[in-house]
């Protein structure tokens, strides 16, 4: 994390230092320690859930499994080290501790930035172009993905090692310790806007462009739904057909609605990103240009609260927009009872036979792969145990013509 300030507040010549306030290090100190510690614990959330049950187990789960782990990194090397230097206003973990958290600091913010660019483009395909992602859009792939991630962010802040490094600053009444930057400010602010660059600005651009697209084809143009058009589309058709038609218009419906619910959930994450970490970054670059840096105490307070409010809302969001995260996450707490099974069993079946009923259906823009995560609902269920009842699924179906 870039060090706005080598410590309290000082001033030029380093004369006299001045502790932190009582005020900032009693109200600093309770809001960095909620907000880490139910960060900590819904990211460890999403990680159980994803990891032990199967249903849960697609590529867009796994980049958000990424993502749950680099926010973890950073809640516990920034999170935590800051609160201890808001109560002793400084460093009290050691040079090797300072290198080590450092490190892991710039891999968190680096792998969850590069998680979000990867989910995003995997919606992106998964919904733009259907017939794609079932090879591209797959789990061995997503996994593949996630690796080379981590091993080029792993590489690339290995630089922090030798950028950063304990100093002594010596004032008139006490000599500080801090965890600041061994090289002049000329080497390292290059960097830093490097770092802006690629792993800030380059992402939300082509967040922005790629949602802007979702959003043609989900919300401009969505899946036809309406049993009028169906009937319309089936009128010369034999009976097995429209069994078939109207199975695929009750799949259509609810891929659609499920493709909404997805997306809606991962734009506000890109969103909260973009928000809560704006402040932060135009600071860095602000005082890149500024002499002397704007370094007031409760700003920075609020642009480093900012940061890890973004690491710990994530599991919040999960929980609050997903119907299968919500029903998982009380499974894992023990709230659920065992009647939490049975919607996401019965969540795969439907799965795995839109995929095979959707072998009948000439339009491309019907077609489904592994990834669409199908939200069971009580008005779902319902359509599907009226459907025995209803004329048109009293035909047989043949699949030899599929």
């Amino acid at each position: 994390m870039e060090n706005f300030t080598s410590g309290p507040q000082t001033n030029q010549t380093l004369g006299i230092w001045t502790d932190y306030s009582l005020q900032y290090k009693v109200i600093s100190s309770l809001l960095l320690f909620v907000i880490c510690a139910l960060g900590i614990v819904g990211n460890v959330m999403v990680i159980l859930v994803v990891l032990t049950t199967k249903h849960m187990r697609t590529p867009t789960n796994c980049y958000l499994v990424s993502l749950a782990v680099a926010d973890l990194m950073v809640l516990t090397a920034a999170g935590l080290p800051t609160i201890t230097d808001s109560i002793f206003a400084s460093w009290v973990f050691g040079h090797y501790g300072c290198l080590c958290i450092t490190y892991l600091q710039y891999l968190g913010i680096n792998a969850s930035s590069c998680s979000i660019t990867a989910f995003t483009i995997e919606r992106y395909i998964a919904i733009c172009h259907p017939i794609k992602a079932q090879f591209l859009c797959t789990l061995s792939r997503a996994k593949k993905i996630i690796l080379l991630v981590w091993a080029f962010t792993s590489v690339y802040c290995v630089m922090w090692f030798y950028l950063s490094d304990i100093q002594q600053l010596v004032y008139d009444n006490i000599t500080v310790v801090t965890c600041g930057y061994r090289v002049p400010r000329k080497f390292y602010l290059p960097v830093y806007f490097f770092d802006f660059g690629v792993f800030f600005v380059l992402p939300l651009l082509l967040s922005a462009v790629l949602y802007g697209l979702i959003a043609r084809i989900l919300f401009l143009n969505p899946l036809p739904s309406d049993h009028k058009d169906k009937k319309k589309k089936n009128n010369g058709h034999n009976n097995h057909m429209k069994s078939s038609s109207c199975k695929n218009s009750r799949h259509s419906s609810s891929t659609a609605t499920s493709r909404r619910q997805v997306t809606k959930m991962l734009a506000v994450v890109v969103i909260l990103f973009a928000v809560l970490w704006m402040p932060y970054r135009t600071l860095v670059v602000v005082n890149s240009f500024l002499d002397p840096a704007y370094l007031d105490t409760w700003f920075l307070l609020f642009c480093r609260i900012c940061i890890y409010l973004n690491s710990a809302i994530n599991p919040v969001i999960y929980n609050a927009m997903s119907q299968k995260f919500r029903a998982a996450f009380r499974k894992i707490c023990g709230c659920g009872g065992k009647s939490s099974d049975k919607p996401a069993a019965y969540s795969v079946a439907l799965t795995y036979s839109a995929v095979k009923d959707t072998s009948m259906v000439e339009s491309t823009d019907h077609f489904t792969t592994e990834l669409e995560e199908l939200t069971v609902t009580d008005d779902l269920l319902s359509d599907q145990k009226m459907m025995f009842s209803e004329p048109c699924t009293f035909g047989k179906v043949n699949y030899s013509d599929a």
